[in-house]
């Protein structure tokens, strides 16, 4: 493998089938080529298999660079990681108690579950403000239908992940919470002007800017920021609005590139390219190994061609590999059992139950 493809490789995050990870996915590790990777439930049969296969991956890691571990654990419907790790209800009636101390408790105690299994990074909190009671996909794992509720507990949550030793992941830039559409299975268009944007999708994240290391970007249209390009594939959402506009100076992810948002309309070789010039610094290819190695090879071809995308490559896997550090500035991971068992996760567990 070449330097180019090396390179390519450390700004993909891939995902796998199964609950032991491919020999492509070792190879990979070994290699230093891939920035991370993303755990669903079909990787994970319990907390005890989950750390076994997380450490057969990164066995090999160099600690001055810690590959990324993944996973979509928000609380209510979004969440990977069954019993006995801190099931929360969903984001929505979490804030609704009112106690953004329960909030940062429960992430805290959730974060330092994660980290004792091997996962550094979840991606979560939610900034979406749920304006659209016919939104299919956000709905209650919002923190809120008000930009205020949203930043608070928001905020607090992704204070508490990084309290327990996981980096926080804020999501979907610039707004996926007045959609009518899933993103997962079409390509939404949002209709707004950018008064509205401002007032209303924006906040969280002009008020996370400072506060969380990554972004999440939404597979949707925002009219009033380009016409006809979904945000993960634009400049003027990502360079003018994110980076200029609020002031965002960590890392980029997109969502998942096999979505059909995108997928109806790219190949994800074409996507990925498009979303590296656009302004995402990491991709996720979420299942498809096949299509993460012919996208690391595009990626590093594109590289090779076009000296200005070999520049925005760079800048990105910079961006990416600072993430990655970031992961030795948190709490360090203590044994699981003391993680599952503290007297901690005891009392927010009994909290939680109150809230029916």
């Amino acid at each position: 493998m070449n330097e180019l493809e090396r390179m390519a490789g450390n700004v993909i995050v891939c995902g796998f089938g199964g609950l032991e990870a491919p020999s492509m996915v070792h190879r990979w590790m070994s290699e230093e080529s891939v920035a991370g990777l993303i755990l669903f439930k079909r990787n994970i049969s319990g907390v005890d298999q989950a750390a076994e296969l997380i450490t057969s991956c990164t066995a090999a890691n160099d600690p001055a660079l810690p590959v990324l571990v993944c996973v979509d654990q928000e609380g209510g419907r979004v969440a990977r990681f069954g019993e006995p790790v801190l099931q929360l209800p969903p984001m929505q009636t979490l804030a609704a108690a009112g106690d953004t101390q329960l909030t940062r408790a429960a992430a805290e105690v959730l974060g330092r579950q994660l980290r004792a299994i091997g996962i550094n990074l979840d991606f979560a909190p939610v900034l979406d403000v749920n304006t659209n009671p016919q939104n299919p996909v956000i709905g209650d794992r919002a923190f809120g239908c008000t930009p205020d509720v949203v930043i608070e507990h928001a905020l607090a949550f992704a204070d508490g992940l990084h309290d327990g030793g996981v980096l926080s992941c804020g999501k979907h830039f610039p707004g996926h919470g007045d959609t009518d559409l899933d993103s997962h299975l079409a390509l939404p268009t949002l209709r707004h002007d950018r008064a509205r944007l401002d007032e209303v999708e924006l906040g969280p994240f002009r008020a996370a800017a400072k506060r969380v290391p990554s972004i999440m970007t939404a597979h949707v249209v925002f009219e009033a920021v380009d016409l006809d390009v979904p945000a993960t594939m634009s400049a003027a959402a990502l360079r003018r609005l994110l980076r200029e506009d609020l002031g965002f100076e960590g890392a980029v992810f997109s969502d998942d590139l096999e979505m059909k948002a995108v997928t109806e309309r790219y190949s994800i070789e074409e996507a990925g390219v498009l979303a590296i010039e656009a302004g995402c610094d990491l991709l996720l290819v979420c299942s498809d190994l096949e299509a993460a190695a012919r996208l690391r090879e595009t990626l590093a071809a594109e590289a090779s061609r076009s000296a200005p995308f070999h520049a925005r490559l760079t800048e990105a896997r910079c961006r990416a590999d600072a993430l990655r550090r970031r992961v030795r500035e948190l709490p360090a991971p203590v044994p699981l059992q003391n993680a599952l068992e503290r007297a901690e996760a005891r009392a927010v567990t009994e909290r939680l139950q109150q809230l029916g």
